[in-house]
């Protein structure tokens, strides 16, 4: 897949069938405008020199790769690497484009960021950017999720962002990207629309996987220094699918298998899960063509996952083409088979997952036994602290 990432998406922002910009007239100029700028400033030395600077000052970049010792005895076979970004500062990867997002709005001289969040990670990061950068800041999130992840909306309010409840339909994440258009489109003047994952319209699935590459970069460079050669595996969780991008973006030129973990929920029912690459068939959904988990009367299926991040019936559209090239393998894992893995990771490294790195957790321990032998780095994406009510509420302590 040699320069892969130069030609993907192409122009009109589509990944082979997806992607694209299925938006309405009216938000044609301003995301022209997004694209126009973003390609500007992401070639400009003094604005990577300005993020750099972030990075490293701000979110305390790089984050380490974590060899998982205790894990790896326990269940055997090959040896489990975290990538911890539960070390960036929010305590997840999703400050590495919200912060990308907040220069951009900077540049283009924009005096608010508005966006959805589900787990409230995302929420908590564009807070963080806009209380850096002196911006306001409009946070949509489901009621749903505002009562699962309370934590991060006093986070997300003590940071100065506003929280907007959205209280129609299942009240989850694909109602808050939703709502969060719906202001956006009343307001795209003063305001930028940050998408909190590789999906959208173009150009925001290549623009967020741009900004988490430095995952995957500093992953692959920090692998080989501890062990001297490539992991014969790396996954991540998948959701909407940004730390998954951002860390298979420096493997796909690589001999590594790749693995995307999907959350199975309660079961296979519609309904009862969010395995959007694995039961979807294409379709559009917040302006862009992926995989997507339908109705009969092909509308967005209702979803659930016990981790408020990854319950999207959608995928970012560079996941689907990958799927179809075979690049990468999408799996699934349950919300009973996450929540082990969430408590052994505690009890046995003294590191609280988010329920949503837990996945790719469970699965790399899955993994493990049936390689026998070699290695396995995931994206251990975000620390747990958000989770913990509903946890204890619904599953004690694991005892």
């Amino acid at each position: 897949m040699k320069n892969y990432l130069k030609s993907m998406p192409n122009e009109e922002g589509f990944f082979g069938k997806y992607g694209g910009a299925f938006i309405p007239p009216q938000l044609e100029k301003p995301f022209a405008e997004i694209t126009e700028a973003y390609n500007i400033i992401s070639n400009s030395s003094s604005f990577i020199d300005e993020l750099r600077s972030i990075r490293k000052h701000f979110q305390g970049r790089p984050t380490p790769v974590y060899y998982a010792e205790r894990i790896s005895k326990m269940v055997g076979g090959a040896q489990i690497y975290f990538k911890r970004e539960d070390l960036n500062h929010t305590g997840a990867h999703k400050l590495n484009h919200c912060m990308g997002e907040g220069l951009l709005a900077k540049f283009m001289g924009k005096k608010k960021l508005i966006a959805e969040t589900g787990a409230g990670q995302h929420g908590v990061a564009l807070a963080t950017a806009a209380a850096f950068f002196g911006l306001e800041c409009e946070i949509h999130m489901g009621e749903v999720d505002i009562a699962k992840e309370s934590p991060n909306v006093s986070r997300m309010k003590l940071l100065g962002a506003t929280v907007v409840p959205v209280t129609h339909g299942l009240k989850t994440l694909k109602e808050a990207v939703d709502s969060a258009f719906e202001a956006y489109l009343k307001d795209y003047e003063n305001s930028i629309y940050c998408i909190g994952s590789v999906v959208g319209p173009h150009p925001f699935p290549a623009l967020v996987r741009d900004f988490q590459r430095v995952v995957g970069v500093e992953a692959r460079e920090q692998f080989i220094d501890m062990t001297g050669e490539l992991p014969d595996a790396v996954l991540a969780c998948v959701g909407g699918g940004s730390n998954a991008i951002g860390l298979f973006s420096a493997f796909l030129d690589d001999s590594v298998k790749m693995y995307g973990v999907e959350p199975l929920g309660r079961g296979t029912e519609p309904g009862e899960h969010s395995a959007t690459m694995t039961y979807g068939k294409e379709g559009i959904i917040h302006g862009f063509k992926c995989y997507l988990l339908q109705d009969e009367n092909g509308e967005p299926a209702p979803v659930y996952s016990c981790a408020s991040g990854l319950d999207y019936p959608g995928t970012g559209p560079e996941h689907c083409y990958l799927k179809d090239e075979k690049r990468i393998e999408y799996v699934v894992i349950n919300d009973k088979e996450a929540m082990d893995a969430f408590f052994k990771t505690s009890r046995n490294e003294g590191i609280i997952p988010a329920l949503e790195s837990a996945h790719a957790v469970a699965y790399a321990m899955k993994l493990a036994k049936e390689m026998k032998s070699g290695s396995i780095l995931l994206n251990l994406s975000g620390r747990g602290d958000k989770d913990l009510d509903y946890v204890i509420e619904n599953w004690g302590y694991g005892e």
